[in-house]
């Protein structure tokens, strides 16, 4: 049977369709990517009940992956940092061929037996983290290995995955399978598979870092202060939360302790 994600398109002959044939035909397709994940949102939610139990726990995330789904988890995680003021290194990606060659295609190294785990051992994995793997086909060998060994080693995982009853979900205690149906482009799992998992990794680190305390309100009072633009933006939201008037105050408070959330801390120890 052929697997979903190498299925032939539904459309035929592209080369003979006007532009907006074929944007209005791949509109329809992003269409169904949407309703795939709202299918599969109890897998999502078990999954991000894992990473905050673990992360609660003092225990790390880590993404495995190759292709474009590993290269979307290098990105997801990079803004962690900055956005939620999460510390480095308790949110990872571990991409095929290193993260330092995320604007290379090195498609090859997915077929790599022994990257994942060499990288996920020199980073010291242990039973207290999770490892989270993202294959569109759910056969990648990087990642199906590296899930393998951390089962093998008692540690947590699971996966995000685009074909049912896959080999990489079978190794996963956490498995994520969103259907999104055969490619608008036959074969190519960059977009509606990209989509997808474009759209789960927004889902499940922005509800993890709601579920840790990074978020007040529907604020993002830890992020960090590293252009004018989140500077105004910070300014603004310590203004309102603290019910101060004066623009040059607010900075200057914010300026001094870091974050919103800590210039809060401390107006409020001081008001106590």
């Amino acid at each position: 049977m052929i697997p979903i994600t190498e299925q032939s398109s539904l459309y035929d002959n592209l080369e003979t369709k006007s532009v907006e044939e074929l944007t209005s035909a791949i509109n329809q397709e992003d269409h169904k990517v949407a309703k795939a994940i709202q299918e599969v949102l109890p897998q999502v939610n078990c999954l991000i009940t894992a990473i905050v139990n673990k992360l609660k726990n003092g225990g790390r995330m880590f993404y495995i992956g190759a292709g474009s789904g590993g290269r979307l988890s290098v990105l997801d995680v990079i803004e962690l940092p900055t956005t939620y003021g999460l510390p480095k290194g308790i949110y990872n990606a571990v991409l095929a061929g290193g993260e330092d060659r995320l604007i290379d295609a090195l498609e090859e190294m997915e077929d790599d037996l022994n990257e994942a785990w060499d990288r996920l051992n020199a980073a010291n994995i242990s039973e207290k983290d999770i490892v989270v793997g993202i294959s569109a086909s759910g056969s990648t060998p990087f990642v199906l290995e590296g899930l393998k060994q951390c089962r093998a080693h008692h540690i947590a995982t699971g996966c995000i995955v685009s074909n049912p009853d896959s080999i990489i979900a079978g190794q996963a205690d956490y498995p994520v399978e969103v259907l999104t149906g055969p490619e608008f482009v036959t074969g190519s799992t960059r977009m509606k598979c990209g989509t997808a998992q474009k759209m789960l990794l927004d889902m499940i680190s922005t509800t993890v870092m709601i579920q840790l305390g990074r978020i007040e309100g529907n604020n993002m009072i830890n992020v960090k202060l590293i252009n004018d633009k989140i500077m105004d933006r910070g300014v603004k939201m310590l203004m309102k939360k603290a019910e101060i008037d004066n623009y040059n105050e607010a900075k200057s408070l914010l300026l001094q302790y870091g974050t919103v959330k800590n210039a809060m801390e401390k107006l409020v120890k001081n008001h106590d």
